[in-house]
């Protein structure tokens, strides 16, 4: 859509209309269909990682405290794209209202920054229990926990702000159509009819400094338990430390992963609709089964919870 630069022909716009994954009817009821059980299966998966951690005793460890708030993310970054999505399919119609998409940017920059500093935290409990074991208790004591989450919070929250003030701060001709499922902030900046490339490159500077910085210390923190291992003697003690990791650094890779092609593409393809569903639908669902299955406590601990249930009936 070409952009315009008379005022004239700009007007108080009051809704956008989302082109979806599809423009075929008759694939419709099967997007229906499939991300309605992918988005139950999300919010089943990850709130049974939270009931399992809450409930068993076994799991009040600083590793699972994070995992359950990373769940809790998860449930959150699903729930700001997908309802809107089938809603939209169910209803046959396009729009979503100015306050809906600048809300739904807000939330998600929110909870996908969130899962990305959360994942930087759990490396950090992972260098520290592995590379300082004596000293684990006493740095990860439950005070510097939950300060951690809660600078991971309000952190998240100040870049969703800043995004969505950004945002706010657009003009756009009427009738303005956004090739995506969700209302995304690189899509905006391309559609809107003002110059945005002062916005665009404090996103991209926004993005290094909210990604770059976690994900540098994810990094390190990897770096320095690869290290910390190698001096390990024993074949079995290198198996055992590598695998209280293993599930972890499968999340960050499949976070990273989708999430850095669907940017680094946005730069190139104004519409990565179909690339974007990786980071926001597949991951939060898979990474319950990453951890649940690459994770013995976890395993025990859900099947305690569901002979309770069993039980309570």
């Amino acid at each position: 859509m070409d952009r315009i630069e008379n005022p004239e022909n700009l007007t108080a716009i009051s809704e956008f209309f989302l082109t979806g994954l599809s423009d075929d009817p008759e694939l419709q009821p099967i997007l229906f269909g499939l991300f309605l059980s992918m988005y139950l299966v999300t919010v089943l998966g990850n709130l049974l990682i939270i009931l399992a951690v809450s409930s068993d005793p076994h799991l009040r460890t600083p590793m699972y405290f994070f995992l359950a708030n990373l769940s809790l993310a998860d449930i959150g970054f699903s729930t700001t794209t997908i309802p809107k999505m089938l809603v939209n399919i169910q209803t046959h119609s396009k729009s979503i209202s100015y306050a809906g998409c600048i809300t739904q940017v807000s939330f998600f920059f929110l909870f996908g920054c969130l899962d990305n500093l959360l994942l930087a935290v759990m490396a950090y409990d992972r260098f520290v229990a592995i590379c300082h074991p004596l000293n684990y208790p006493v740095m990860m004591n439950p005070c510097f926990c939950g300060l951690l989450v809660l600078v991971s919070f309000f952190s998240s929250l100040l870049e969703s702000q800043i995004h969505c003030l950004m945002v706010s701060q657009l003009t756009f001709c009427t009738n303005v159509e956004i090739h995506h499922f969700f209302c995304d902030a690189p899509q905006l900046f391309h559609l809107a009819s003002s110059d945005t490339s002062i916005d665009t490159i404090l996103m991209y500077f926004i993005g290094a400094v909210f990604g770059g910085i976690p994900l540098s210390g994810i990094l390190c923190s990897y770096t320095r338990i690869v290290s910390s291992i190698l001096r390990v003697p024993s074949t079995d003690g290198k198996y055992k430390a590598f695998s209280t990791c293993g599930s972890h650094l499968s999340v960050v890779c499949l976070f990273y992963g989708t999430g850095l092609g669907v940017y680094l593409s946005s730069s190139i393809s104004p519409s990565p609709r179909k690339a974007s569903v990786m980071y926001t639908v597949v991951t939060p669902m898979l990474n319950p089964f990453i951890y649940s299955l690459r994770n013995r406590d976890m395993k025990r601990a859900l099947r305690r919870l569901f002979r309770r249930g069993a039980y309570s009936q």
